[in-house]
C-alpha cells in the first residue's frame, strides 16, 4: 500500500505498474458470527450454517463460504491491496478455493501483476492481469483469483 505523508492512499494508473509488481493488503479477521451471518444471507448450506452438522461433512467443521472469502478479498483489495485509480473494475477471472477459511482466521491478500496491455482503441485505459492469493495467518492460500482488470491511464 502506498501512502502519502497525510496517510491517504496514493492511487496508481496503468503507467505506474510493472509486470511482477506486488501488493500486500491489510489484514481482516473472520469470526464464527461472520461466517454464520453470511451463510444465512447468501449460502445456506449446513457446513456454513451449523458448527455441529459441519463436523460430519467433508470440511470436518464450520467453513466460510468461498463467496464470503471472495467478498473479504475484494474489500481488502479495495481498501489498499490494489490501489488503482478509478477503482478495481473486473473484466473476468478464475477463482479457486484450495482450503477452507475458518473462524479465527486472519486473512490478507498478496497480489502480483502478470501482464499489462494498453488498449489500442481506448487510449485512456488498458488491462492488467493479476493473481491475488488470499492467505490465512499461517500463510496458507485459501483463495486464488486470477483476474483481468481495467485500469485507467494518466490523462
Amino acid at each position: 500500500m502506498t501512502e502519502t505523508p497525510q496517510g491517504k492512499l496514493h492511487l496508481l494508473y496503468l503507467d505506474d505498474l510493472a509486470v511482477g509488481q506486488t501488493f500486500v493488503s491489510a489484514e481482516a479477521s473472520i469470526t464464527e458470527a461472520d461466517i454464520l451471518a453470511f451463510a444465512r444471507a447468501y449460502d445456506p448450506q449446513p457446513f456454513h450454517l451449523d458448527p455441529e452438522a459441519a463436523k460430519a461433512t467433508l470440511f470436518g467443521g464450520l467453513a466460510a463460504s468461498g463467496w464470503h472469502t471472495a467478498g473479504l478479498t475484494m474489500r481488502l483489495n479495495v481498501e489498499g491491496g490494489l490501489p488503482f485509480a478509478g477503482g478495481i473494475v473486473g473484466l473476468g477471472g478464475e477463482v479457486k478455493w484450495p482450503r477452507p477459511t475458518r473462524a479465527g482466521d486472519v486473512l490478507h491478500v498478496e497480489s502480483r501483476i502478470l501482464e499489462i496491455t494498453p488498449s489500442r482503441s481506448k487510449p485512456d485505459r488498458g488491462t492488467v492481469s493479476v493473481v491475488c492469493e488470499t492467505r490465512n495467518q499461517r500463510g496458507e492460500v485459501v483463495q486464488e483469483l486470477k483476474a483481468k482488470l481495467m485500469v485507467l491511464r494518466r490523462t
